[in-house]
């Protein structure tokens, strides 16, 4: 079967946002909730839920435009409509009585054979379908969605025992390939996988800080970065859920748990918790939790909850001895150390893997699992088997057995659970854990899914240097891959660019760019730059331009098809490199910008002339010597960035017929399928001819700042650097009829980005842009 529509019964917070997210695929969908009584609009629940869609943020929407493929409607009126949809989404109040009244509402109406699932976290299936007609069992499923459901990929799916084979699979792979979730399937337990673990875990934190003393921040520095967790640790992410939820999550689990199951000896709802829930302090969507933001005065000033006090201070990031034992000791050091918070960090840690070990099997058909649904559900960079072999799981027993703990069967194994084997990744099996040589089952990828990772595993680079690396990909396709902080720009990487292209052009087909960081580059190394620039070596700095420029326009004449592959962030220098790239296989979460205004100068690697021939090539804009001038002015002088890829492509930075990948794992795949279509009778491109409006278009563009200026929208500099690039964009010293070439853009963007450096401003932007991250408005 086919899921071409759905509808989604429960216009909350989650519902409207799977809609959204349906949306974004490009389905159709019907949003359907009560009708108010005296309502006289009676789809005013519906209505409501998606005007709330557009004030959103982070926005449920990759484009605003996606609003208009979801109709409103109520379950009154319109539920004969649902005869036209493949798969229905329940999101409505977790009681069963409500449940299954609509439930039974739902099989008088709906398409045989459509699909139903609920969007449940704390039902089980079994309690869902109970003295439901077979047909309904046949066609039922639990897809639990992670808030928000644009940005959390993970989608865990349980089945029944009569759930249909083809109405399962027909879900995943819509879930997999148009919703871009990766899907891990779980047993019908309470809290399936990731809240299962998640919630012990957060409860244990908690807990366990109250009863060392730990303050806020400390349980948060040493729980969160050095395990690869997000910085939000224990308390950060309890603010960002809700505390209002502890009273009722807790409890929940308690009773739906087994009776042998370790989360009962935790399940209590601290004091303080409900004090500060009864005084409104829920976390980000009240008054504050365990921290806030103080703006008093109109200043905005982070506090922290003082645990024993329940008074707020100013929150500081404290300098912990433990965290500094990590420079020589790795995570042993931090767990051998001796004082509270390393303490702290060996008993929650030890004792959620623990946890994990113990009911996994009970919870997944696979390790792998239950590690993909931590990392994707709470953002933990390794799941908690990846966890404990970084660890070892023979020091795990050791911190459990010295903490009086019980050890778990799973981890009286010899050897890590993930091992290489024949180059394939393998995990160990749940079966057999007892015997001295449990089984090792080959983790399998899904067609389509082709990840870097996997092909390190089993081979070695083409070529390497500290910053970049090339690998086979296989069928005659290279991979470029960064590998700097934050993916940035140095001469490493201009120098591999190059060594790239010359292997490329003698034994390959083509070029993919891509790497599987958390963001595709950051742009160019502003530490190198800065460094360069505070000494006065300006024939170093311009040589630097120079080079980025020269390895750019190699890639986009190379005599073979590039394809760029980002996702996450492509900033500055990022951005640029894909602009030269034949294509972008983008994925759906694509944040691109040239944003070199926020640092006090222009783009110089080319970005300029590349968005000047996008917007004088493109059919959807207004044309003439200056439309397109002052279109690529008003999005690169304002350091604008996409909030999506669907946005990319309003904003140039993305063509037209660029494709979008919603799934991350498909991504390279996705890319390497592109760059060999590509390179069936490949020829790189003419070298193109500028006509630019010269003095008189730069003037037109100097009166729009001026009058940012006196509005107050713009600062002095701001108008300087918008300057420089007015003066490359309409061409300098030209006229409408004189031809320029693409090296007189080039020189234009190098001796405007030159003159900027040289500047105090410019240096201060820099400078603070390096401490803070955030851009200086001097």
């Amino acid at each position: 079967m086919k899921i071409e529509k759905m509808a989604v019964i429960g216009a909350g917070v989650m519902g409207s946002a799977i809609a959204a997210q349906a949306a974004n695929a490009g389905v159709p969908v019907l949003l359907l909730d009560i009708v108010p009584e005296g309502a006289t609009d009676r789809n005013m629940v519906a209505r409501n839920a998606l005007k709330k869609l557009l004030e959103t943020d982070p926005p449920p929407l990759m484009h605003r435009k996606n609003l208009t493929r979801i109709t409103p409607g109520n379950i009154e009126d319109d539920l004969e409509k649902l005869a036209e949809v493949d798969w229905i989404v329940e999101a409505v109040i977790e009681k069963l009585d409500v449940k299954h009244k609509l439930y039974r509402s739902l099989e008088n109406v709906r398409k045989p054979g459509s699909i139903v699932s609920s969007n449940t976290s704390t039902l089980p299936l079994a309690e869902l379908t109970r003295n439901m007609p077979e047909s309904f069992r046949r066609d039922f499923l639990i897809t639990h969605f992670f808030n928000p459901p644009r940005y959390m990929r993970l989608l865990e799916v349980v089945h029944g025992p009569e759930t249909r084979p083809d109405a399962l699979a027909a879900l995943v792979d819509f879930g997999d390939r148009r919703l871009g979730k990766s899907i891990v399937h779980c047993k019908d337990t309470p809290g399936f996988i990731a809240n299962r673990i998640g919630i012990f875990w957060l409860q244990l934190g908690l807990l366990e800080a109250l009863r060392l003393g730990l303050t806020v921040e400390e349980a948060d520095t040493v729980i969160s970065r050095p395990f690869g967790i997000p910085k939000t640790g224990i308390f950060g992410l309890l603010d960002l859920v809700g505390l209002d939820l502890v009273p009722h999550i807790v409890p929940s689990m308690d009773r739906a748990l087994p009776p042998n199951d370790p989360f009962h000896a935790i399940a209590q709802v601290p004091e303080r918790v409900t004090r500060m829930i009864e005084e409104g302090c829920t976390g980000r969507k009240g008054k504050g939790g365990f921290y806030r933001l103080n703006r008093a005065g109109g200043e905005r000033i982070k506090e922290a909850l003082d645990l024993q006090t329940g008074e707020y201070q100013v929150s500081t990031k404290p300098e912990l001895a433990s965290i500094a034992a990590m420079k020589t000791g790795g995570l042993a050091g931090l767990l051998q150390f001796q004082d509270k918070t390393a303490e702290y960090a060996r008993s929650v840690i030890a004792q959620t893997l623990a946890y994990a070990a113990e009911v996994a099997p009970d919870i997944a058909d696979d390790l792998e699992s239950v590690d993909r649904a931590m990392r994707l559900g709470y953002n933990w960079q390794y799941g908690p088997f990846e966890l404990i072999d970084r660890i070892g799981a023979e020091n795990l027993v050791r911190l459990l057995e010295s903490l009086g703990k019980p050890v778990p069967p799973l981890l009286r194994h010899e050897g890590p659970f993930y091992q290489v084997v024949d180059d394939r990744l393998h995990g160990l099996a749940f079966t057999d854990t007892a015997g001295s040589k449990p089984s090792l089952r080959a983790v399998n990828r899904p067609p389509g899914v082709l990840l870097l990772a996997d092909i390190k595993r089993r081979s070695k680079p083409l070529a390497k240097n500290p910053s970049a690396s090339l690998w086979d990909v296989g069928d005659g396709v290279v991979c470029l891959e960064f590998q700097s902080k934050m993916n940035t720009f140095d001469p490493l990487v201009l120098k591999l660019i190059h060594k790239a292209i010359d292997i490329v052009r003698n034994d390959y087909r083509a070029l993919v760019i891509y790497n599987e960081a958390e963001n595709f580059s950051a742009g160019a190394n502003l530490g190198i730059l800065l460094f360069g620039i505070n000494i006065a070596l300006w024939p170093e700095v311009e040589n630097m331009v120079k080079q980025g420029q020269e390895a750019f326009k190699a890639l986009k004449y190379a005599p073979f098809p590039v394809v760029g592959a980002p996702s996450g962030m492509a900033l500055g220098g990022g951005c640029e490199i894909l602009l030269h790239c034949d294509a972008v296989q983008a994925h759906a979460e694509l944040y691109m910008g040239l944003v070199e205004a926020g640092v006090g100068v222009i783009p110089g690697w080319g970005g300029c002339k590349e968005m000047l021939l996008r917007a004088f090539a493109d059919k959807n804009s207004p044309q003439g010597p200056m439309a397109p001038v002052a279109r690529v002015f008003e999005t690169v002088s304002v350091a604008t960035v996409s909030k999506s890829a669907q946005e990319a492509k309003d904003l140039l930075f993305l063509r037209r017929d660029d494709d979008i990948t919603m799934n991350r794992d498909r991504l390279l795949f996705d890319a390497k399928e592109k760059a060999l279509a590509l390179s069936e009778n490949y020829t790189p491109p003419e070298p193109p001819v500028f006509y630019l409006p010269g003095p008189s278009g730069r003037a037109a563009l100097d009166m729009a700042v001026g009058q940012y200026l006196r509005l107050g929208k713009a600062t002095a500099y701001d108008a300087v650097v918008a300057g420089a690039l007015a003066d490359v964009l309409t061409g300098g010293e030209t006229d409408i009829l004189k031809p320029l070439s693409e090296e007189d853009l080039l020189a234009l963007e190098r001796r405007n980005f030159m003159d900027l450096v040289k500047r105090k401003e410019t240096i201060a932007r820099m400078e603070h842009m390096l401490e803070t991250g955030k851009p200086l408005r001097n």
